[in-house]
């Protein structure tokens, strides 16, 4: 099993409507996530992607859970979404990973991040809060099926403030804005874990799309 150490437990919101966006580097994270978000006393919910429901142990965990789906680039991703806006609204949790998969960041950093949590957390004005987790990748490494639980593992928790995004409240919600309001995001989560590494991140976050278009030999510029 592992044994958790959670750092400002306090800022988790005990009550009301709200985003959390940890960071992602182990196809095992939505089990411990959701295990913190429970022990803060808390529903999880996860809008996760649905090649996480065939993980062994993850999917079992996301099925049983009630967590929900997103099939992107078919009409049961917007199925998701409208799930997802519905918990919301009724005052639940819902945990996005910002970037979409895990890190592709060699040294497990958070990369670039996609734009759901802060168009949600902006359409619905709710606040995202950001948390950073550490030692997962002790328990399963990034794209590894093999898992451990014994010896028990330690694993570091930090709970953020709410990211502020009060500077994109009430613009046009257009590429640009949730691009700006994501690194907000991104940010907030990094600093977090660079705290619980006791590590500087890198100078530049990692790109996938850069990277991908470098070694297929059309990147430019």
């Amino acid at each position: 099993m592992a044994r958790f150490t959670i750092t400002d437990r306090e800022k988790f919101p005990r009550t009301g409507a709200f985003i959390v966006a940890p960071n992602h580097y182990s196809e095992i994270d939505p089990v411990m996530i959701g295990a913190v978000t429970w022990k803060l006393g808390r529903v999880p919910r996860f809008l996760a992607k649905g090649s996480l429901f065939n993980v062994p142990v993850v999917g079992w965990f996301l099925r049983k859970s009630g967590q929900i789906p997103v099939e992107r680039s078919n009409a049961r991703g917007n199925a998701s979404l409208v799930a997802a806006e519905k918990l919301v609204d009724s005052g639940g949790v819902v945990i996005i990973y910002p970037e979409g998969s895990l890190t592709r960041d060699p040294d497990l950093w958070p990369m670039r991040g996609k734009t759901g949590a802060a168009r949600m957390a902006l359409e619905h004005d709710i606040p995202v809060i950001p948390v950073a987790h550490w030692g997962t990748q002790q328990v399963m490494a990034r794209y590894s099926k093999k898992i451990s639980f014994f010896p028990p593992k330690k694993i570091a928790v930090k709970i953020g403030d709410p990211v502020d995004l009060s500077a994109f409240r009430g613009r046009n919600l257009d590429a640009a804005t949730l691009n700006e309001a994501t690194t907000v995001i991104m940010d907030s989560i990094t600093e977090l874990l660079a705290d619980l590494r006791g590590e500087n991140p890198p100078a530049e976050r990692w790109n996938p799309a850069e990277h991908d278009q470098k070694e297929t030999g059309r990147f430019e510029g």
